[in-house]
Parts: structure tokens; C-alpha cells; sequence
């Protein structure tokens, strides 16, 4: 471990963001909730359970996903996030696309985060969508490549160094467009072009990125790369996504995307019983 990503001796629990996934092929639950019914049980679920914020996604950016049209990604998403914009008007939203159309139709619904895989990448119109809604925050992800193909054979002479300079180029970016840097959070992307010693490493050292002094997310719940370290069906690895949370927490990472909120909640609760953090 780098001597910038040495752990606090005291945490903070990080928000959990819990992950909807309306799509046909998501990697852990593709085709469960494409119908607005199970897909509004499963949000109410996840708030039970104590999700902060839920992330609403309707386009699949597995490995080896293809895009699907943006019409067909707003009816997935827009009836779900008006019904659970309604039920639960102070709930923090967040909708994963990298679609304009889609992110302007998602913020008239209800949504406060944009999560953009693509870093304003994908479509040229999303930062004029985001300037128009100067209180929408934006998440930008590290991800080489496209995600149809960006595990084919991902490389980096340095990967802490590629994502370091990615987000600074990308914050510039943004900044170009009239996007200022309180409303970006910054996700290193595990999984997103990356094999399994880059995840590692990523996941040791995501203290180097508190250095931008913005919202840190990380999401590694039920990944492959658990299933490398431990071979294990997708369900199953629930051990593998506690652990990346817990040390994401002790680096000062601020947000985990998790699909087991339930399991998540009561880890760190539990965790900061014992060591006193609530008293």
C-alpha cells in the first residue's frame, strides 16, 4: 500500500447507494426488475434496508454489454424514478446514463446525481443538460474503453497514475463547460477496463484520490474480481464486497454502490457499535 492511502486509526461510514438495475443483461441481476412493479418493491426494499441514495440505471455497462437506444433506456427508468420520486420525495436519487435525453427527463423526475460512466464522454449535449440544473451533482467514472469491449486486455503503464490523470483532465473539462467541481463526485471505476491486479491495487490505494478533495464513490459490490481471489457465483459474494467497502470506508470513501444494502447497513453499524463511533 502507497504511504498516501495509510487508514485513518477512526473511520466514517460511508452512504450506501443501492443499485437498481432495470436492464435485461446487468451482470448480478439483469432481467429481475425490468417491469415497473418488481423494480418499485425492490427500490422500497433497498430503502427499508437502509439505502442513503439508490441509482437507477437502464442501460447494462457490463463487460461486454451493448448500448441500448435512448428511448428504450427511458422507459425503463422514467415511470420507476416518478414513482419512487413520489413515494419518497426526500430521497436522494441517482440515475446511471450516459444519455442526455435521458438525464434531462431523469432530473424533471426527481434525480439529484447524474452517474455518467462515460465522464461527458459519450454524448457532447450532457453538460449542457447539467448546466441548465446547476443543483445536480455529477459523477465521473474512470473506464478505458467502451464497456462492450473494455476487458478484452486492459493496460496501463501505471493505472493509480492513468485514473489520477484522468480525473484531472476531466474536472478541467467539466469546468470548460460551466460544470464547477463542488457539484463532481469521482468513482475510480473498478471493473471498467481493468483486470484483476489493477482492481487490487486500485482498491489499496484510493487515498491517492482524496488529494481533489471531492466525494470519492466506489463500487465493487459483487464484482468479478471477487470471484478471481474466490471463485464464486455472483450472488455469493457477498464477502468479497464487504471487505472492498470496509477498506474503501477506511481511505475516506464517502459513497459504496452496493447491490446487498441490507447486509452493508448492519456491517457498519455493527462495526461502529464496537469501536464506539456512535457514542
Amino acid at each position: 500500500m502507497d504511504k498516501h492511502a495509510q487508514v485513518p486509526a477512526k473511520f466514517n461510514t460511508p452512504l450506501l447507494m443501492g443499485i437498481l438495475n432495470i436492464t435485461e443483461d446487468s451482470f448480478s441481476d439483469g432481467g429481475s426488475f425490468l417491469d415497473p412493479g418488481p423494480a418499485f418493491m425492490q427500490a422500497e426494499k433497498m430503502i427499508a434496508d437502509g439505502a442513503d441514495i439508490l441509482d437507477i440505471g437502464g442501460e447494462s455497462t457490463r463487460p461486454g454489454s451493448r448500448a441500448v437506444d435512448e428511448e428504450t433506456e427511458m422507459q425503463r427508468v422514467l415511470p420507476v424514478l416518478a414513482r419512487i420520486s413520489e413515494s419518497h420525495p426526500d430521497l436522494t436519487i441517482s440515475v446511471d446514463t450516459r444519455k442526455s435525453g435521458v438525464a434531462e427527463k431523469a432530473i424533471a423526475s426527481g434525480a439529484a446525481i447524474i452517474n455518467d460512466i462515460s465522464a461527458l464522454r459519450f454524448d457532447s449535449r450532457m453538460s449542457a443538460v447539467l448546466v441548465a440544473n446547476p443543483e445536480v451533482k455529477l459523477i465521473i467514472t474512470h473506464m478505458q474503453g467502451e464497456p462492450e469491449t473494455m476487458q478484452e486486455d486492459p493496460r496501463y503503464e501505471d493505472v493509480l497514475e492513468s485514473i489520477d490523470d484522468f480525473f484531472a483532465e476531466r474536472i478541467a473539462f467539466a469546468a470548460t463547460r460551466g460544470i464547477s467541481r463542488k457539484r463532481i463526485m469521482l468513482d475510480p471505476g473498478i471493473g471498467f477496463g481493468k483486470d484483476l491486479s489493477h482492481n487490487l491495487r486500485i482498491l489499496a490505494n484510493l487515498g491517492k484520490f482524496r488529494r481533489f478533495d471531492l466525494p470519492l464513490v466506489v463500487g465493487a459490490s459483487r464484482k468479478r474480481f471477487i470471484n478471481a481471489v474466490n471463485p464464486s457465483d455472483t450472488t455469493e459474494r457477498i464477502g468479497g464486497s464487504l471487505a472492498a467497502a470496509w477498506i474503501s470506508a477506511l481511505q475516506g470513501v464517502q459513497i459504496v454502490r452496493v447491490h446487498d444494502v441490507k447486509a452493508h447497513r448492519q456491517f457498519f453499524d455493527t462495526l461502529l457499535a464496537i469501536t464506539g463511533e456512535k457514542l
